[in-house]
């Protein structure tokens, strides 16, 4: 464990433990005691990690260490070789770009995106606004898992929005160790699980690296040996995902038919989906109804909100209102003002930026039946009904 070995390197050294123990040796006490705290999360089903956590009260006891009080500062881990910047002599293949031949075409870079409640743009530039309620993989390759959580915004509610996210890198050649990656509401680290920044020990360490843009609210994750740049924010209460990946990174899966639950490169399930369009006509229908102090926006309110933000009346606007309608909170439009920047930053067509139509998978065999489509339509009116009567 990452901790032991801290704790070890501190407390090496000539003098031996007794009653006149220096006050270093608390010190690196109270280290290993934050370094253990910090992987809890992680380790709760690790003996080891158990054996550590009991090991280190029974010390601090015995050497009358108080639990307040200073702790060492973590020591930079050196790399095998040459400075902590990425090196010139890092292996090629640590570096995606760098690793394809100068006579060959560049790769072909694709985006997916995820935010709201929730909306998808997938690798294939469809969109489509989903319920996915609970544990959903969004990216699952050979290189990386992404794992999204979605909650209901308040107890009972149809709408949902990302309250957790996991991000699995995974051991890759001379490059970098596996390494995770985990925020959720309210905390949004800049860091790894293990604490670290980078890609661990190996000699091309530094091509997976962490970014704080903003503390606590956007992170950038640069993993340069797959040519893969992921943002994380916390908008609000809820998270948002945006990730740009070369198209053979995308499609490095074990077995492409089977991956129908990877939501960034198959959508949605049919029955997941929700048609923006049929909850639009609902809230424009009850419209005149009366209602409660406190309740959702009405959609001329939501659409003058979003308006503010999105000027174009495209997939993010449209999203924008949508949110508003069923969840109130003004914040998604500040989820959807981001998540159309990202799209900025991260997508490689530029002409692709503004989609003007919803998606819904259009693969033959799965085409929804109309009564399907007038069934799920009914399910979003009777929540609308349910809002503004």
């Amino acid at each position: 464990m990452k901790c032991n070995s801290e704790f070890l390197a501190a407390t090496s050294g000539p003098h031996h433990l007794g009653a006149e123990e220096p006050p270093e040796f608390c010190t690196a006490l109270r280290t290993y005691a934050h370094c253990t705290h910090r992987t809890a999360r992680t380790c709760r089903g690790d003996l080891a990690y158990h054996s550590a956590v009991h090991g280190i009260d029974d010390l601090m006891a015995q050497h009358n260490c108080s639990k307040e009080g200073p702790t060492a500062q973590p020591r930079p881990r050196p790399p095998p070789r040459g400075d902590s910047q990425e090196r010139s002599d890092s292996p090629e293949i640590c570096h995606y770009e760098k690793s394809f031949h100068k006579h060959s075409p560049p790769p072909n870079y694709t985006h997916c995106g995820l935010f709201g409640d929730p909306h998808l743009r997938t690798f294939s530039d469809t969109f489509q606004t989903c319920k996915v309620q609970g544990a959903w993989p969004l990216i699952d390759n050979n290189y990386l898992n992404v794992q999204v959580t979605n909650t209901p915004v308040w107890p009972g509610s149809t709408a949902t929005a990302t309250s957790k996210l996991t991000i699995i890198f995974k051991s890759f050649q001379e490059c970098v160790d596996q390494k995770v990656y985990q925020a959720e509401m309210d905390e949004l680290p800049a860091a790894f699980i293990d604490g670290s920044q980078n890609g661990g020990d190996k000699h091309g360490a530094n091509s997976l690296k962490i970014t704080e843009k903003v503390s606590g609210q956007h992170v950038e994750i640069q993993a340069k040996y797959i040519g893969t740049t992921i943002v994380v924010r916390q908008v609000g209460r809820y998270l948002t995902f945006a990730v740009r990946m070369p198209e053979e990174v995308v499609n490095a899966v074990e077995d492409r038919d089977n991956q129908g639950l990877y939501l960034c490169l198959r959508g949605c399930p049919l029955n997941q989906q929700i048609d923006l369009e049929a909850v639009r006509s609902a809230s424009q229908a009850t419209e005149s109804q009366p209602r409660q102090k406190g309740q959702a926006f009405t959609h001329d309110a939501a659409t003058a909100k979003c308006r503010e933000k999105l000027p174009v009346e495209d997939v993010y606007f449209k999203s924008c209102v949508f949110d508003l309608l069923t969840t109130g909170d003004v914040n998604f439009t500040l989820a959807a003002y981001y998540a159309f920047e990202d799209v900025k930053m991260l997508h490689s067509n530029k002409d692709k930026l503004h989609l003007y139509g919803q998606s819904r998978n259009a693969a033959p065999s799965r085409r929804p039946a109309p009564l399907f489509l007038l069934l799920a339509a009914l399910g979003y009116l009777s929540h609308f009904s349910a809002i503004f009567l």
